[in-house]
């Protein structure tokens, strides 16, 4: 699922669509390649998500929509991230990138975002205790209150898919991981 530019990621109900993805090349040594890092559902997400800003069906799109559909895939790049990785491939900004190139420089975000490594930091900030636990209720105020604010319905899910301890805690590792894998499954 990929959202569009301001909407909230969280909010936006599953999109499906019928469109064609065919015209877009996908060799055998690039899936090949990228089948090493991407799952074939990423690969299959990105290619959807990709084709939807080839307008002209030519299997490319402009290197100034890069940051706006690596943002709907739900990455988070700043727009000098997004100039690096156009420079990386010598494309200006008035260029264009074809989808291998594109699977490339989002492999990378990827990398460079690592979103469970940034989940775990946080709770172990909110552990005070510092034993790899938080409470559910705090964890629930911070996520209900704080940043892109989710609803109690979210953080139900999220807290059963983590799993809270009979204590009330929930272990740090588990709920990053929770988090990580709902989120590629949206």
């Amino acid at each position: 699922m990929y959202r569009t530019s301001g909407e909230n990621w969280n909010s936006v109900p599953e999109r499906r669509t019928s469109l064609q993805i065919s015209h877009l090349p996908t060799t055998h040594s690039l899936a090949a390649t990228m089948a090493k890092f991407l799952t074939q559902d990423q690969i299959n997400e990105f290619k959807e998500c990709f084709s939807l800003y080839d307008r002209q069906r030519k299997g490319k799109i402009g290197a100034q929509e890069l940051i706006t559909v690596m943002r709907c895939l739900g990455s988070s790049p700043t727009p000098s991230e997004v100039q690096r990785h156009l420079l990386s491939h010598s494309i200006d900004r008035s260029g264009e990138l074809d989808f291998s190139t594109f699977l490339t420089i989002m492999h990378r975000q990827l990398q460079q975002e690592a979103p469970e490594e940034e989940i775990l930091e946080a709770l172990r900030m909110a552990d005070k205790e510092q034993k790899g636990f938080v409470r559910a209720s705090e964890l629930r105020a911070t996520l209900t209150g704080h940043g892109e604010k989710l609803t109690h319905k979210e953080v139900d899910e999220l807290l059963k898919e983590a799993g809270v301890g009979a204590d009330g805690r929930v272990h740090c590792e588990q709920f990053a991981k929770a988090v990580t894998h709902s989120s590629v499954k949206r």
